[in-house]
């Protein structure tokens, strides 16, 4: 583990929430992007060395929006910046965490993702990335 890469939010309504935290956090998001593939829309923002990620469900089957129809909205996942993500996915469920994913993926934010289910990490969905280099 490197660092802690960025803080994942829950959001019902992306244009909202962007705005809201925008005030917040007295900048602009850097980057808005979609990820088909997970059916979520993302907006990123830096403050020094720390990120938040506000991730929305672009339909109403989605991951995201069944989290917050369970949850609400709030702190989603926490991801965590890694050098090679296979040999820590190894290393993690060697130590116990159970995977979600079968094997890391493209996401957001030119990084390549994996994530551990809650159960394994005392409640918080934990993500694995590294860039794409």
């Amino acid at each position: 583990m490197q660092k802690i890469e960025h803080i994942g939010i829950a959001v019902a309504n992306i244009d909202e929430a962007e705005a809201r935290y925008e005030k917040l956090l007295n900048t602009k998001s850097y980057k808005r992007e979609e990820v088909a593939s997970e059916n979520v829309i993302t907006s990123f923002f830096k403050i020094g060395e720390s990120k938040i990620e506000l991730v929305a469900s672009t339909n109403e089957d989605g991951t995201i929006a069944k989290y917050i129809e369970k949850k609400g909205e709030g702190m989603h996942h926490i991801a965590y910046a890694v050098e090679d993500i296979n040999a820590e996915v190894v290393r993690m469920i060697s130590e116990g965490f159970q995977p979600i994913s079968k094997e890391p993926k493209k996401g957001a934010d030119n990084k390549m993702v994996f994530f551990f289910h809650p159960k394994s990490a005392n409640g918080v969905l934990v993500e694995l990335c590294q860039e794409i280099k």
